[in-house]
This record gives C-alpha cells, sequence and structure tokens, in this order.
C-alpha cells in the first residue's frame, strides 16, 4: 500500500523522513507529489527500504493554465494528479487521458455528479477519496466532509470508476497507518478492502506508467523485443 504525500517544499516535511515513517508504520511506499521537490529518489528508496515514486500536482485556477501545466509536466513525471475543487477543474481532469488522479474533487466549491464519474470511468482517471477533512477537521466542517465520501463514494461505486485512497499529509505527524484510514473509511461506509485497494492503486498506477516510459513500451500490448529496431 502507498501513500501519497506533499513533502517539502509543499509540506514541511522532507521525503526522505516521510519515506521513513511511512515505512514504520506498514506502507509499501510513497508518492511524492509536490511540484518543486526534487529529491534523491534512489537515496530515498535506499535509506527507507521502500519505493518513493516522481510525481506532480497540478494546482491552477482554471482549466486553461492546468492544461498548460498537464502539457508540459506529463512527460516529466511518473505520476500525475490534478487538484480539483472547482466544476470546470473537476471536469477537465477526468476528461483528460493524460492525468492519472483528480485530487480534492469535493474541496471549495468543487463536486461530481454522475457524469463526471461516468467520465472518471471511460477515460481511467483515478478519483482520489481524500481522509485529511475527516482526519483534521472540526464541527460543521468535518460534517460536511463525511457528507462529501459518502456522496462521493456513491458515485464512484455506481460508476465503477478507478479511484486512490488518501489522508493528504503535508507532514509525517499527519501520516496515518493503513489500518487507522481503514478505520475511517468504516466509520464513512467504506468497506475495509475498498480502502486497501484505493491505497494499492497508487502504487499499481507507478507501476504501469513506470512500464509505459520504458524503452520497450510501444503501446498497450505492444512490446518492442530484443531485435526490434
Amino acid at each position: 500500500m502507498y501513500e501519497a504525500v506533499h513533502a517539502h517544499p509543499d509540506g514541511s516535511t522532507t521525503a526522505a523522513r516521510f519515506a521513513a515513517t511511512a515505512a514504520r508504520t506498514g506502507y509499501d511506499g510513497v508518492v511524492i507529489r509536490s511540484r518543486d521537490a526534487t529529491p534523491d529518489y534512489a537515496a530515498v528508496r535506499e535509506a527507507s527500504g521502500i519505493d518513493a515514486v516522481d510525481a506532480v500536482e497540478v494546482v491552477a485556477p482554471d482549466p486553461e493554465r492546468a492544461s498548460g501545466a498537464v502539457g508540459g509536466l506529463r512527460s516529466e513525471h511518473t505520476l500525475l494528479s490534478v487538484r480539483g475543487g472547482t466544476d470546470r477543474l473537476n471536469r477537465f481532469a477526468v476528461e483528460q487521458e493524460r492525468v492519472d488522479v483528480l485530487t480534492r474533487p469535493m474541496a471549495g466549491d468543487g463536486d461530481v455528479n454522475h457524469v463526471l464519474a461516468n467520465c472518471a470511468a471511460e477515460n481511467g482517471v483515478r478519483i482520489e477519496f481524500d481522509f485529511g477533512p475527516v482526519l483534521r477537521a472540526t464541527g460543521g466542517k468535518r460534517v460536511r466532509a463525511l457528507r462529501d465520501l459518502r456522496k462521493l463514494r456513491e458515485l464512484v461505486a455506481d460508476a465503477d470508476a478507478p479511484f486512490v485512497v488518501s489522508a493528504n499529509p503535508a507532514t509525517h505527524l499527519e501520516l496515518r497507518a493503513p489500518r487507522e484510514l481503514v478505520a475511517v473509511g468504516e466509520a464513512v461506509g467504506f468497506d475495509p478492502e475498498t480502502v486497501r485497494t484505493g491505497l494499492h492503486e497508487w502504487g499499481e498506477l507507478a507501476e504501469r506508467n513506470r512500464h509505459r516510459q520504458s524503452e520497450s513500451f510501444v503501446g498497450p500490448g505492444v512490446e518492442r523485443g530484443r531485435h526490434d529496431g
């Protein structure tokens, strides 16, 4: 299972410390989804004993600027996500096959409906179940976060859309063990296996994209052999 973290400078914890903490709490890897973070990924993997994935999260005020960022960054990172939070950004993200994950779709003024969930399923864009607000918010904000997660769970299930799970930690102190996220999910109505699947999916995406970036990959179902030119 993998967790997707906001490492320094987007967060306050280095990639190395995130990886070390994640290893102690039972993760197989961390996704470093910070645009300006440039850790030595090989060194992080060696020191922690777990995987560290080079990722980027596009944060833009509108689809036009998000599109430019996706085009410029897609080839530079193993995994690319787009942060939602408005209806226009959510729609843009799920319509792009180049996007791996739509993150924080219910944040701010964002919402998801059956049309967007079906579009995500069609284009293979993972929708993030963000457990962060449930873990860290209080009062009315937490109530809203619980309501949004329940709604999103039903929409994703109805559309059979792909998904990931994260607590969105910006510091190693916000990192939660997989069993804790399973417990949070159960409180919202998630089956435990669904939460585990969402945590595994980050690693599945990384493996798929690394393969696609390899020299042997030509296209889906087509590989370059030793004697191909």
